[in-house]
């Protein structure tokens, strides 16, 4: 077969490729123009505090990622291991990536198109909206998470060449208005300590929410590029990027001193567009300098919405086609699938934001508080055997908004210690979870269906449990590992883990007439596996009087390479989930050199055997599976 895959650039230059990609991607809202506000209130050392615990952040994110990548041989490995691991966050995830994609919408609507000063408002920011969602979308469709690189490599030259040109802005710009100098604000004291705390938590465990973050390290992963490597690249330039942003912030805060400082509907002082004001105020005189300083933050602001897009079609596809729900069934999968109603939401929440004259802290606050939590569970759950659906969600969520509200408190009447509570109450409460004495009740089923179902079958569950499977204690669930490369097992199939395998030699049967497997013959292999996965896990099961018939509702299969004729395979297959009327298998086909030959999913279903009336998950089903979920 000839490959027609394209040659893949020198390991070296794909790297600055996708570490240039995280550093740009984030860019956002958030680190763009706080790094500015931070800078005119506590100087350089308050740009410093503020950059440094950011890009820990994404250090720490890649070391851990890169080493929960190579827990697990092969390329999928940490796509395998995201896909359990993510199951009990998805709502989670989804929140952050909105809250996220409103907020970048937001900054730039407020600091970068309102200071211009444009009247009327409700007609020029609508206008200003939809050209801010046109780019997203159109980058994002024209540009998956495979080419991203590419495109973010021309942007970061582009921005580049604008940082450029703005590094030469002082020597032309001298403002002619009398300064009112500003004082900056101590840095050792409690209020400087009522942001600190709050950035530190919020920022260093901020990217393992961020869907962005994770489809680029399970891509660096599939392109044999090293996850630590990219993001320690990413973060040295995103250190270099804030660096500059701040102290261009320090030399406009110069030159204007407070005439661009605004006061706040709350009474606090924001800065974050003074850059913008001052050169704007300029433009006349020097306009390729306001121009290169829009680009730059044009382009920060595409490259994380088209990041953002991509990364929620992708979520949303992955998620939409594993649900069972029975009005999500009733809607267009092309229409739940797609990013562009969510990115919609969110452009209508921040312009209503930018109307009512609100500021980006107001959504900083969720970061350094809600998400803390879940983000702080979430790296503990990295390197602890619990099971995929298992996490306390309404504990969580209450904790999470009671600590938005503390916050909140604190931060309008200027009380510093209330602030930082509120970020350390949502850390300090996982903790107290993780080691009471009863704490592995806290992680039990968040799903209704399925606690009767666990709770009911549980001693069943253990006396069926093989005695082969003592293994599986030592991998995550639903995690994947690759076929077997032992000697050859049982001729009906054995357990790896959570795995049913069943392996055996292609013949010329298999075959079409040019020497390849038919590809139905995968299909074929696949059923005939769960087969024997049924009649191993269930042997009692007797057609003549059953009072339930197994049925296929669906069934997908993804061919990645071709085999042959006399080629030893190996076909894997699992329960993936379940809930009280479906079971999802997912299987996996490699050949005997570890190579994936193809892998899918099909959803089961339960009919009377007397009138086909659909059933719920018998219980002689749920004793069976639950051994092997």
């Amino acid at each position: 077969m000839i490959s027609t895959h394209p040659a893949h650039p020198p390991r070296w230059f794909n790297t600055a490729l996708w570490g240039n990609s995280v550093a740009l991607s984030w860019m956002w809202g958030l680190g763009l123009f706080f790094s500015v506000q931070f800078s005119v209130q506590f100087g350089l050392f308050g740009l410093l505090s503020f950059a440094i615990p950011n890009c820990l952040g994404l250090v720490i994110f890649g070391l851990i990622t890169h080493h929960l990548a190579r827990r697990e041989p092969g390329s999928e490995s940490l796509a395998h291991f995201f896909t359990a691991w993510s199951r009990p966050l998805r709502l989670v995830f989804f929140l952050y990536q909105i809250l996220a994609i409103t907020l970048t919408i937001f900054a730039f609507i407020r600091y970068v198109w309102q200071p211009l000063n444009l009247q009327p408002d409700f007609l020029y920011l609508p206008l200003t909206l939809l050209v801010v969602l046109a780019a997203a979308i159109l980058f994002g469709e024209e540009f998956n998470i495979r080419r991203i690189k590419w495109s973010h490599g021309v942007m970061g030259l582009i921005i580049l060449s604008a940082v450029i040109v703005l590094f030469f802005a002082p020597n032309f710009i001298t403002n002619t208005l009398p300064i009112v100098a500003k004082e900056q604000l101590p840095t050792d004291d409690l209020n400087f300590w009522g942001y600190l705390i709050p950035i530190c938590i919020g920022f260093i465990i901020g990217p393992w929410l961020d869907l962005q973050q994770w489809q680029r390290a399970i891509q660096m992963h599939r392109e044999r590029v090293s996850v630590a490597a990219g993001f320690i690249f990413g973060a040295v330039q995103f250190f270099l990027m804030l660096l500059f942003h701040g102290t261009l912030a320090l030399w406009a805060l110069g030159e204007t001193g407070i005439q661009f400082i605004r006061q706040g509907i709350d009474g606090h002082p924001y800065a974050q567009d003074i850059i913008q004001r001052l050169l704007f105020s300029n433009v006349a005189s020097h306009p390729w300098i306001f121009v290169a300083y829009v680009v730059f933050l044009g382009f920060c602001i595409l490259t994380t919405l088209d990041s953002g897009y991509i990364a929620l079609r992708w979520f949303l596809q992955t998620n939409i086609r594993a649900s069972q729900n029975v009005i999500l069934s009733l809607i267009p999968n092309s229409l739940l699938t797609s990013p562009i109603p969510v990115l919609a939401l969110c452009g209508l929440i921040a312009l209503a934001a930018a109307l009512l004259g609100l500021e980006l802290e107001y959504f900083m606050i969720f970061y350094a508080t809600f998400f803390v939590g879940y983000s702080v569970l979430a790296i503990v759950r990295c390197y602890q055997n619990r099971p995929a659906n298992a996490m306390p969600q309404v504990k969580m969520f209450c904790i999470g908004s009671l600590a938005v509200v503390i916050f909140a408190y604190g931060y309008f009447l200027h009380y510093p210690i209330a602030m930082i509570v509120g970020s350390l109450l949502p850390l300090g409460y996982v903790l107290w979870m993780l080691i009471k004495p009863t704490a592995s009740e806290e992680f039990v089923s968040g799903a209704s269906e399925l606690e009767d179902l666990a709770e009911n079958s549980a001693p069943v569950m253990r006396a069926r449990e093989p005695a082969n499977d003592q293994a599986s204690q030592e991998i995550t669930k639903g995690e994947s590992s690759l076929a077997p490369t032992g000697p050859t097992h049982d001729v009906s199939g054995h357990f790896d883990g959570k795995w049913f395998v069943h392996s055996f030699v292609a013949t010329y049967a298999d075959t079409n007439s040019v020497g390849n497997v038919y590809f139905g013959m995968y299909a074929m292999w696949v059923g005939k596996t769960r087969e024997l996965f049924f009649n191993r896990v269930m042997p009692k099961f007797n057609l003549k009087n059953t009072p339930f018939y197994i049925l296929t509702r669906s069934f997908e299969h993804k061919f990645v390479r071709e085999t042959r004729e006399f080629e030893t395979v190996s076909v894997r297959i699992r329960i993936a989930s379940y809930n009280r009327k479906f079971v999802i298998l997912e299987h996996e086909i490699y050949d005997s050199t570890s190579q994936i030959l193809g892998k899918g999913k099909q959803s089961l279903i339960f009919v009377s055997s007397t009138d086909y009336r659909l059933l719920d998950l018998p219980a002689e089903v749920t004793s069976a599976f639950m051994a092997h979920t």
